[in-house]
């Protein structure tokens, strides 16, 4: 049809919102060639959080074009993004810098403890000592009293090898790949996002097209 306004959608799978009147332009990127459109699209209500009740909602992309549709149902639109999205209500706070700052130094203590630890123990189970003992003393003729080369090599290149591995050191990397930690909680979060969406749907708690609400839940349009 000549004339036809083409909308072209593209939103995340998580989207967080701080406000509990939720509009399309809060939940993804809108784009039209007709400006005017555009901004109307982007301020057409989709969900009314009742904070009380619930904070996350899942919502189908079939539902956001449902209700572009009733306002403007001669637009043609187009979903680039996710067709489904997991939406995240939390209210704008000041961020307690004392408490993030515990923490963060929580953390830190926790995972170096742990990864101490958790080296030490394989060295113990492989008798890594024992085996440099035994090299030290092959090699020189001498036995070994503790601390030789081997020992300091071998921390100095252990140290090097999870620098280099993790690609990370204080703020600075090493690489612009992601790190293997990055890529870790990546798909980690992908698995979650996932889980959730799917149970939703299952239990039948979906913001679809056709359903004013959630079935049990609070929000509405």
């Amino acid at each position: 049809m000549a004339g036809k306004v083409t909308v072209y959608l593209k939103a995340e799978q998580c989207i967080e919102v701080k406000k509990p009147d939720v509009t399309v332009g809060d939940l993804m990127a809108v784009e039209c060639t007709d400006p005017i459109m555009l901004s109307k699209i982007k301020t057409i209500k989709v969900l009314k959080i009742n904070a009380k009740e619930q904070k996350r909602y899942v919502m189908s992309i079939l539902r956001v074009i449902e209700l572009i549709h009733r306002q403007y149902p001669e637009v043609d639109i187009q979903n680039l993004g996710a067709p489904d999205m997991i939406i995240v209500y939390e209210k704008q706070q000041t961020p307690n810098k004392l408490f993030h700052l515990c923490k963060t130094a929580a953390v830190v203590l926790i995972s170096f403890v742990g990864a101490a630890f958790s080296i030490m123990a394989f060295q113990n189970d492989v008798a890594m000592a024992k085996l440099f003992g035994q090299v030290y003393e092959l090699l020189t003729g001498s036995p070994s009293d503790g601390f030789t080369i081997l020992e300091l090599t071998y921390s100095v290149g252990l140290t090097i090898g999870i620098l280099i591995f993790f690609n990370h050191f204080g703020g600075r990397k090493f690489a612009v790949d992601p790190t293997p930690m990055e890529v870790e909680m990546r798909l980690y979060e992908n698995d979650i996002q996932t889980t959730l969406i799917q149970n939703y749907s299952r239990e039948q708690v979906e913001i679809d097209a056709g359903e004013p609400h959630p079935k049990g839940r609070g929000g509405s349009v």
